[in-house]
């Protein structure tokens, strides 16, 4: 387990916004995820910003394109000051992700199924196996290609940690505490559980960023995690 294992989501449409909440986290708050929609508002310089200030950055792009185009963009990326950034697992992409990093110090994170799918979602997608083979399979070739590490649901983490070994990073979104709303994830498990199933860190949103009281309610999940170490 991380020192700090809460990643803060900053699902915001401008730095502006994105920055208010990390000053009224101040030093309670030091990794933060930018994805797509921030990055799409305030692009790499964000990323810089929050690095000078001291702070990790998960790059959340989840980049899955033609191997050229991953490539010269996970090389990029490498630049922006960012700790991990993330790439679908598949098996193309994951290779040009590792080529474009290159002996850049940035993590590398492979998306298995998304939070947000269930196993009726997969079928319309045409996959007919379970989800937990499935993102048994990504992991596997995840760790073949040289990623180093996954994201998937903490319904996963057990799993994917007996598969992916000790040394992997385990990133789990869909954390919710009892009682909080799911908004748009469908697998999901509390922070204690996410821990406790093998997960390094854990990516919380609007469960904070949405709190009329965002440092208590910050408090209040490491309280709950505290249990879980």
């Amino acid at each position: 387990m991380k020192n700090d294992p809460v990643i803060i989501a900053l699902d915001f449409d401008s730095a502006e916004e994105a920055s208010a909440l990390v000053s009224a986290l101040g030093d309670s708050a030091s990794f933060y995820k930018v994805g797509m929609e921030l990055f799409a508002a305030a692009g790499p310089e964000y990323v810089r910003c929050l690095a000078d200030k001291g702070k990790r950055v998960f790059l959340d792009m989840k980049y899955y394109d033609i191997g050229e185009t991953v490539r010269r963009a996970v090389a990029v990326a490498s630049r922006s000051g960012a700790s991990f950034l993330t790439v679908h697992a598949v098996g193309q992409v994951m290779r040009a992700a590792v080529e474009g990093r290159g002996d850049s110090a940035m993590k590398l994170l492979a998306v298995t199924v998304l939070t947000s799918l269930d196993q009726r979602d997969l079928e319309e997608m045409g996959y007919r196996q379970p989800v937990s083979e499935l993102v048994g399979m990504r992991v596997r070739q995840a760790m073949e290609t040289g990623i180093d590490g996954l994201v998937a649901s903490p319904l996963e983490a057990a799993n994917i940690r007996a598969i992916a070994g000790p040394a992997a990073i385990l990133v789990t979104p869909g954390v919710r505490s009892a009682g909080a709303a799911r908004g748009d994830q469908k697998r999901v498990a509390t922070p204690a559980e996410a821990v406790a199933a093998g997960a390094d860190y854990i990516v919380i949103g609007r469960q904070v960023t949405r709190a009329a009281d965002p440092e208590a309610a910050l408090h209040s999940i490491r309280e709950e995690l505290s249990g879980a170490r």
